[in-house]
């Protein structure tokens, strides 16, 4: 039994991995959809989905043509042309070239951040 106290077997900062503090899940697309139907009960099912979708589709169009996204008190989207560049393989070391490419980036607004913080909410 004295085997398994030994050093060998304790967990290293870098195995180690925190306990989560509450039970996390993922919202869904589907609960989004639930959530904007049961907000507006004269809306049918259909039409609470349609609505939904096109203003996911909006939002997608005004990204796809690099115009930001910023939602009051949420935050904003925006899309960053990364240039090509030199990497590294950090297991081998080895170099390697990255393509150019764009990315989706998020930055919150500061309500959201004091409501994620469970203070009160910054006027925007």
């Amino acid at each position: 039994m004295d085997q398994y106290n030994s050093k060998k077997f304790a967990a290293s900062p870098k195995t180690a991995f925190p306990a989560p503090a509450e039970e996390s899940r993922t919202v869904t697309r589907v609960e989004l959809l639930d959530a904007v139907y049961n907000a507006c009960p004269t809306l049918s099912r259909a039409q609470a989905r349609e609505i939904f979708e096109m203003t996911l589709d909006e939002i997608v169009d005004a990204l796809v043509r690099d115009d930001p996204v910023k939602l009051r008190a949420f935050g904003a989207f925006t899309v960053r042309s990364k240039r090509e560049r030199v990497g590294r393989n950090p297991r081998t070391g080895v170099e390697a070239k990255i393509t150019a490419r764009r990315v989706l980036t998020f930055k919150a607004s500061p309500t959201l951040i004091a409501r994620i913080n469970g203070e009160d909410p910054v006027v925007e």
